[in-house]
């Protein structure tokens, strides 16, 4: 059955979240166990830890990131129109940034800070298996908060899409709670990931209450959805979320995914891919190729279809943002 898409509006989506720039290197098992990091996991760090983590890495690359930036790069690399609010400070990482997303077809408005933390990176270890352990220092990101949303900006999208790791912190946490009373109060959906287990972990409660009053399509992985639910499995946690939410988009890896709404459910396998590289970003692009078929009024296996193909597009690249335009996938949906 095709979805409605919501009413008219200039920009599809616009993404809240932490403006990253990504450090990627390839990493030995035995490393990771070394400089004692949570394999697949991220977990936050401090200045003088990540420069501490930086001189232990291999040869890297640097790319703009951030989990909402990486889906908003992808939504436009399918032909969407998305904008995106982060913030940057006037460095050298955040020239970078705001180049890149500028130049990924993203709407970017923000006027990068004079003066604070420098901009925000993330160091993400590949081990051998593609699975990417990440080490964050949030930099300027820590200074997000409710004077960063523009209302024109939120009232101007379908869909409003946030982050959970923006739970994080207080001021970040109010500039979602503004953005979604903008989006609410013009008809605007609200999109959620949650980002991470052990986030799920610090804010389950408010989660919960997030997903089940505010949050009209909920994005996690299996273990992450587990842990909003304390479920001991996967059905369990699916039967919970599905009374909650209005569409709940599940990703489980190489089992593929599960798309729901009430009880109209599909199983969508992963897509084929030839080579496995690097796992960073299969959940960002998933999001991403789900929203643009929401928004466009596909029915829910296609989102869940396109979303499949993105992720494997994605994983057979290293680093989270396209190489090359998606648009292309959408001929394999019919």
């Amino acid at each position: 059955m095709p979805i409605a898409p919501s009413p008219e509006a200039p920009l599809d989506v616009l993404g809240l979240g932490n403006a990253i720039v990504d450090v990627l290197a390839y990493s030995s098992e035995e490393l990771v166990r070394e400089l004692g990091l949570v394999k697949g996991a991220m977990t936050l760090v401090d200045e003088e830890r990540v420069e501490f983590l930086y001189r232990r890495m291999g040869p890297a690359r640097e790319v703009s990131g951030g989990s909402c930036a990486n889906t908003m790069a992808a939504l436009a690399a399918l032909g969407g129109r998305p904008a995106y609010i982060g913030r940057v400070k006037d460095d050298e990482l955040g020239r970078v940034f705001a180049h890149d997303i500028r130049a990924a077809g993203v709407t970017f408005r923000a006027k990068p800070a004079p003066n604070g933390p420098a901009t925000a990176r993330c160091l993400i270890f590949v081990t051998p298996d593609a699975q990417r352990t990440m080490q964050t220092y949030l930099g300027a990101c820590v200074e997000l908060g409710p004077e960063d949303v523009e209302p024109e900006l939120v009232a101007a999208a379908s869909i409003l899409y946030l982050e959970g790791y923006l739970w994080d912190r207080p001021e970040a946490k109010a500039a979602c709670r503004k953005a979604i009373a903008i989006a609410h109060r013009h008809g605007r959906q609200v999109a959620l990931t949650l980002s991470d287990p052990f986030c799920v972990g610090r804010w389950r409660e408010e989660f919960r209450e997030l997903v089940e009053r505010e949050v009209d399509i909920l994005f996690a992985n299996e273990a992450e959805i587990t842990a909003l639910y304390e479920a001991s499995s996967f059905d369990e946690a699916l039967q919970e979320v599905r009374r909650h939410v209005r569409f709940a988009a599940l990703t489980r890896g190489p089992k593929g995914s599960v798309v729901l709404r009430g009880e109209e459910v599909h199983v969508i396998d992963a897509a084929p891919i030839d080579r496995l590289v690097d796992t960073t970003g299969a959940g960002d692009l998933y999001a991403a190729g789900f929203l643009y078929g929401l928004g466009r009024g596909f029915d829910l296996g296609a989102c869940g279809r396109l979303g499949s193909l993105c992720a494997a597009e994605i994983i057979q690249q290293f680093g989270a943002r396209p190489e090359r335009p998606l648009g292309s996938l959408l001929d394999r949906l019919r």
